[in-house]
């Protein structure tokens, strides 16, 4: 009952989240919503039991293509005003384009085979004895994969975190815009300050207050 429910919610998101990647207008809210599609389809792949296509949607997908996309998007700096004047421009195009894979969907659903029984067994032989792996006591697909992943390929692993790192501070300094009566530190001058800069003793006299 819990794997029901929590299949259908998994779905209702992918679904929702899809359908706002193409409605929002915001690009930015876009990415967003294309993020949670893929935390979406990663609840579906652990539903399946399919760990690493799960673990894959969120380190890949996720972790590095969404956020550098989202970083790319705010470079772009899209005028959203003029982007609305030209909506009616190329509503006629969008709206063929839409009706035209509205169109191939139904054609899909409705001219869909199923296979029969023998051609399953056929494409999908059962394993023999020998081929067949089972060890209740190994470890799990998770367990398996980190132990690949933090043993064998642990310098591919960080290489790839420090190249992702670079990447996202190079986006941010990119996007970084200087704006008119704002204060904003300067982390240099803050390190160089020395105490006397910023301590000061006043010898208040005895029965004298502060004026």
């Amino acid at each position: 009952m819990i794997a029901v429910a929590a299949f259908y919610f998994f779905a209702f998101a992918a679904i929702a989240s899809g359908l706002m990647v193409v409605a929002s207008k915001n690009p930015v809210h876009s990415v967003l919503f294309l993020i949670s599609a893929f935390i979406a389809a990663s609840g579906l792949f652990v539903l399946m039991g399919a760990e690493y296509l799960a673990m894959l949607l969120v380190v890949v997908y996720v972790g590095a293509v969404a956020v550098l996309f989202l970083f790319v998007v705010m470079m772009l700096d899209v005028d959203f005003v003029e982007m609305k004047q030209g909506f009616l421009q190329y509503l006629p195009i969008g709206g063929a384009i839409a009706a035209l894979v509205v169109v191939e969907l139904i054609m899909v659903v409705f001219t869909w085979a199923f296979p029969s029984d023998a051609d399953m067994r056929l494409a999908h032989p059962a394993p023999t004895a020998a081929e067949t792996v089972a060890d209740p006591n190994g470890p799990t697909n998770i367990e398996a994969i980190g132990l690949i992943l933090y043993t064998d390929y642990i310098h591919y692993f960080q290489i790839a975190g420090v190249i992702l790192l670079i990447a996202m501070i190079g986006a941010i300094i990119l996007t970084f815009r200087t704006r008119e009566g704002i204060k904003k530190q300067d982390p240099a001058k803050q390190v160089a300050r020395r105490r006397e800069e910023g301590v000061e003793l006043v010898d208040i006299q005895s029965g004298q207050g502060l004026s």
